[in-house]
This record gives structure tokens, sequence and C-alpha cells, in this order.
């Protein structure tokens, strides 16, 4: 995979969603992948804060759940680079 399409579901003042992007944007620049990164803030949208809650950070790569709460550095490389 040469270049990725990343959408966190997020909120403000969340640490762990804060440590899954820069995760998620070092891993990628490390690897070489040009990264499409969108933000959602779950507050914004009451079916997403209904949907999401506290849920947060929650990944998808290319469209498809990735992550719940912590990005697995490991895991991210690998599916990256696949």
């Amino acid at each position: 995979m040469s270049d990725a399409s990343v959408t966190v579901y997020t909120r403000e003042d969340c640490h762990l969603c804060e440590e899954a992007i820069d995760t998620i944007e070092r891993v990628a620049d490390e690897e070489g992948v040009a990264l499409s990164l969108s933000l959602v803030d779950v507050d914004g949208d009451p079916e997403l804060r209904e949907e999401y809650g506290e849920r947060v950070p929650y990944v998808l790569l290319d469209g498809t759940p990735a992550f719940k709460y912590r990005v697995d550095e490991r895991r991210l490389r690998r599916k990256l680079t696949e």
C-alpha cells in the first residue's frame, strides 16, 4: 500500500486520540505512505456521539475498522505495507 485513507473518530481534549493521530502520522511517514487523514469530531453530531460515545479514538483504514482506543504501531505498520 503506497497511500492510505485514514479516518479517526475523535473528540476534543482526548489524549488517546492525540496519541493515535501522532502514531498514524509518524508510522506513515516512516513507511513512505501517502496519508489522507480525516478527523471526525463525534461531539459535533448527535448520531455519532450516540454511536461512539466514549469509544474514541476509533480508526478506519481505507474504510475498514482497524483500531479502537489505541493504535498498535506494529499492526499499523503491517497494514500500511501490505
